[in-house]
């Protein structure tokens, strides 16, 4: 299957407000992107990811979902069928702190994260164990999927 006969609408795109934005290789990207959502027999519409602070994302989980604590993504999921739309907010300092945490490199958290959120658009939860297991499983097989296609660039 041709990836980009299956997402023929794709449209993603990239915003950052009061943070630098990050190098991202965009065209690598959207076809990752487009492949791992493939894989979970989904299309890809419109996505937007607005990259943010700690203070922006604390204030948004409280605002949009009652949580008063840092978060590395918030997910606004538009889906409609199997075609998958939304926003994602993305706290880097958060990011940054968590790729120290687990001891990876900045890049490789950030890609961790924007793939987190594709997942979730594709209905992978990570409220329970067993989702946040299946959550992480998914995670490393799309990163090792993307180190491939970047190796062959």
């Amino acid at each position: 299957m041709n990836t980009n006969d299956f997402s023929p609408l794709c449209r993603i795109e990239y915003f950052s407000g009061n943070v630098s934005m990050p190098t991202l290789k965009r065209r690598l990207l959207k076809e990752w992107i487009i492949r791992v959502a493939a894989s979970r027999g989904r299309r890809v519409g419109e996505i937007c990811y607005q990259f943010c602070s700690d203070e922006e994302i604390l204030e948004a989980n409280n605002r949009f979902l009652g949580h008063d604590y840092y978060t590395d993504i918030i997910t606004f999921d538009d889906s409609i069928g199997e075609t998958i739309n939304g926003q994602m907010l993305i706290s880097l300092d958060t990011i940054r702190s968590n790729a120290k945490l687990f001891g990876c490199t900045y890049r490789r958290e950030l890609h961790r994260v924007l793939i987190h959120g594709i997942l979730h658009l594709c209905g992978q939860g990570d409220k329970t164990e067993d989702e946040e297991r299946e959550m992480h499983r998914l995670e490393d097989e799309a990163l090792a999927l993307y180190d491939c296609m970047l190796s062959e660039v």
